[in-house]
């Protein structure tokens, strides 16, 4: 599940930072840094899988898989109340405030998407969460 979801950020803060505008709002930008931090959080747990890959270990120690659940937990719920800020900031463009139609170099539609592939990271880092909770009750 780890690269599923570290693939699907890499792709989503790529296509982020396209949009330099995104930067200056203070949505787009706690949305950029919970990204960023999930994509440190899947790159570690991934060398670590690798890593224990290669020596052979389970990973399976109780307080090992704790540490793990919580950090899912953390970012997951960082990256949701992130989407959500995105996606209330874009709404207020879009509709509410018609810059969309008033400022022609407002990239509204990258907006849109950003927040769509912010959701769609939060489904995956949720289900990722899920197993490790139901890892946590199977050790």
């Amino acid at each position: 599940m780890f690269p599923f979801v570290l693939c699907n950020n890499k792709i989503y803060i790529c296509f982020l930072y396209v949009t330099a505008l995104m930067l200056m709002q203070f949505g787009f930008s706690y949305l950029i840094a919970s990204m960023g931090l999930q994509v440190l959080w899947s790159l570690g747990l991934a060398c670590l899988d690798a890593y224990a890959l290669r020596i052979k270990r389970d990973l399976r120690n109780p307080v090992l898989v704790s540490l793990f659940v919580v950090g899912d937990w953390v970012t997951a719920t960082l990256s949701l109340a992130a989407a959500c800020s995105s996606a209330g900031v874009t709404v207020l463009y879009a509709r509410d405030l018609n810059f969309c139609k008033t400022q022609p170099l407002l990239p509204c539609s990258r907006f849109q998407i950003s927040v769509a592939l912010a959701f769609i990271t939060w489904v995956l880092i949720a289900i990722s969460s899920l197993i490790m909770f139901w890892l946590l009750a199977s050790v």
